[in-house]
């Protein structure tokens, strides 16, 4: 059984820093894309950043880039999320997910498991 489960999320206070953790069991996360996603309140769930199965290519959505940064420790089977500068806007529930095409992006259609999701609120 394929299972996804994320940690670290929290209250920070704007301009603080958070590392969300995605540790997967039920399949091995290095020959998988990993993404992160993101839902605010009232919002659609939005794409963050995502990691090829190579580990070499990244993605980031513009709103994050220079703050936050994905990786993997495939020794642990988990993936994560740093998350710095962060800002009242970043305030949401942070989904990670895996697509065992090794691609990922920014589609969530893209990504056949997900995890429950961690609440990150981020106060002024």
């Amino acid at each position: 059984q394929v299972q996804l489960v994320e940690s670290g999320g929290g209250l920070v206070q704007a301009g603080g820093s958070l590392r969300l953790s995605c540790a997967a069991s039920g399949l091995t996360l290095s020959a998988y894309a990993v993404g992160w996603f993101r839902q605010a309140p009232g919002k659609e769930r939005e794409f963050v950043t995502a990691l090829r199965w190579s580990g070499s290519i990244t993605y980031y959505t513009d709103s994050v880039k220079g703050r936050f940064t994905i990786s993997r420790d495939n020794a642990k089977n988990t993936a994560y999320l740093q998350m710095n500068s962060l800002k009242v806007e970043d305030t949401a529930v942070y989904y990670c997910a895996a697509d065992f095409r090794g691609v990922g992006r920014g589609s969530e259609s893209s990504y056949q498991y997900w995890g429950q999701g961690t609440q990150v609120t981020v106060s002024s």
